[in-house]
């Protein structure tokens, strides 16, 4: 059977060491879509050495090496086809901001295998400390096609709260370069998904297409510098589902709401994301900003 469901969850913790400078901080922003225009001082934020702020997300990226939802299936008792894997959702809680130079050491297992029938669902925990404490959380989930029906536990229905129904108080539109997935996948997601048409292909897409957490970083930075004034420390947690594919060349359209605002100014931001060309076909979904 490809899935074991209790080897995976039985295996022991896969520990590794962390280390990013600035550097992979100022690549992480290009590869998202920061830096247009090049001199607008809300982009140098992202983009110059000397006022750079971190922005939460590149915390899935931080060390580089693959992302969680690669690194699950090296887990003992995982043997699929990638080509057969999405990423189906993605949380990450901050506990402290993202230091634009960091040595962390991160611990990653499996804490969940559900089993849908025809298809399993796997979820990666990942744990980061660094010499002060604890740095972040973040689980990744991953979607296997054709690997269900062992009996297992079904587990979340997956189906995330609908945008709520009322006008945004807030819209973006973020552009899909070309050659964005190229400059992102430099943050450490080689999955050929992204780059190779022929493979894209097999997995059932008529080209390469956007990673998930690229759209994922994206989408948060637009929350950011729209809704929190820029202020990247004021993000608490981050979490999404992946309802759709983007193809580079598009357009994202980013539509949010406040919801339930606190006296001292903190609260949860809901966002839907579609894309623009295919008559906002949904991208992202059940998409939620705690901040404060």
């Amino acid at each position: 059977m490809p899935i074991d469901a209790a080897a995976a969850l039985a295996a022991p913790p896969d520990v590794r060491e962390l280390a990013w400078d600035h550097e992979d901080v100022l690549l992480y922003h290009l590869g998202i879509g920061a830096g247009l225009p090049a001199t607008d001082p809300r982009e140098l934020r992202y983009t110059l050495e000397s006022r750079l702020r971190v922005l939460p997300s590149f915390a899935t990226v931080a060390g580089g090496g693959p992302p969680g939802v690669i690194r699950a299936l090296s887990v003992p008792g995982v043997d699929v086809d990638l080509a057969r894997v999405l990423h189906a959702g993605q949380w990450l809680r901050t506990l402290r901001p993202v230091p634009v130079r960091g040595r962390a050491t991160a611990s990653s297992r499996v804490v969940a295998v559900y089993d849908k029938g025809t298809s399993a669902v796997l979820v990666l925990r990942t744990d980061v400390s660094d010499a002060d404490g604890p740095l972040w959380t973040d689980e990744a989930e991953v979607f296997v096609r054709g690997e269900g029906g062992w009996g297992g536990e079904r587990g979340p229905s997956g189906r995330p709260a609908p945008p709520p129904d009322a006008k945004p108080d807030q819209v973006a539109e973020l552009p899909v370069r070309e050659d964005q997935a190229l400059l992102y996948r430099l943050s450490g997601d080689w999955n050929p998904l992204h780059a190779d048409p022929e493979f894209a292909a097999r997995a059932g897409f008529d080209r390469p297409v956007l990673h998930g957490l690229c759209t994922y970083g994206g989408t948060l930075k637009s929350v950011v510098d729209t809704l929190l004034d820029g202020d990247v420390a004021r993000v608490r947690e981050y979490r999404t589902r992946f309802v759709g594919v983007v193809y580079p060349g598009e357009t994202l359209r980013v539509r949010m709401w406040r919801q339930g605002v606190t006296e001292e100014g903190g609260g949860p931001v809901c966002v839907a994301v579609g894309a623009v060309e295919r008559d906002d076909a949904p991208v992202l979904t059940g998409t939620v900003v705690p901040y404060g």
